[in-house]
């Protein structure tokens, strides 16, 4: 893996400010293509963007630079209602340099709403998720991208308000119109905490370093397939005493 991933060449409008190193040119934009987006722990996501007009590729902006494109509007971007600042925009800072960009086949269709943490409920249109692993394991590993309980996956969301957004699952409601009731329940979730594994405990069942059977079977297997056999002889046994 790396810190560095491909992701999808959406149209965007770039805030000009955050090309000036925020000293000028606020409420001008210039109009941009997303190319990549680094994963650097302990800051936000930086998102890499061509600008078509410059034949220029700018690096390292955060979410918070950049306002959907919209085809109503293809000249000028409408300033967004309501503006959140970064921290409303991406929860949580990146927390390990190995990512990933996927999408989410299933839900990519359905409706998206986010929970802010100041203008409650605010829909919008899923993009794709960018996530994150813990490494080759060439090295120790210092990110808390395995912990159970501290992993977050970022959803990058169009919102209808015209700014993009990084959500985690827990704070994004997803209702698909054929699939969901008219009344949805409210989560009683519990963060998963525990590690599972499928190896450790089945050494009761018996090892398998001494079998060089293709269709192999535990010694316990073994053990309950004889058992089964001869309680079938048995029973057989059984049947033809009476059967005289």
């Amino acid at each position: 893996m790396a810190n560095v991933i491909n992701i999808p060449p959406i149209k965007v409008w770039v805030r000009r400010e955050y090309l000036r190193d925020l000293r000028d040119s606020f409420g001008e934009y210039v109009l941009g293509y997303w190319v990549s987006a680094k994963s650097l722990p302990g800051r936000t996501f930086y998102f890499e963007t061509y600008l078509p007009s410059y034949g220029a590729l700018f690096d390292k902006l955060p979410i918070s630079a950049f306002l959907s494109w919209d085809p109503g509007h293809p000249d000028k971007p409408q300033a967004p209602t309501p503006d959140l600042p970064l921290e409303e925009l991406q929860f949580w800072n990146c927390f390990s340099y190995d990512i990933i960009a996927v999408e989410k086949n299933l839900t990519y269709s359905m409706g998206w709403e986010v929970r802010s943490k100041t203008q409650g409920t605010l829909k919008g249109d899923y993009l794709f998720t960018i996530d994150s692993l813990g490494g080759d394991h060439r090295g120790i590993d210092l990110s808390f991208a395995e912990t159970p309980d501290e992993h977050k996956s970022f959803n990058v969301v169009e919102l209808h308000n015209g700014q993009l957004a990084l959500y985690p699952n827990n704070r994004c409601r997803i209702v698909d119109i054929s699939l969901s009731p008219e009344e949805l329940k409210t989560p009683d979730f519990l963060v998963s905490s525990r590690y599972f594994n499928v190896e450790r405990p089945c050494e009761k069942f018996g090892r398998l370093g001494e079998s060089e059977e293709y269709f192999w079977e535990t010694k316990t297997e073994k053990k309950q397939t004889r058992s089964s056999v001869f309680r079938h002889i048995d029973l057989d046994c059984i049947d033809q005493e009476f059967d005289r």
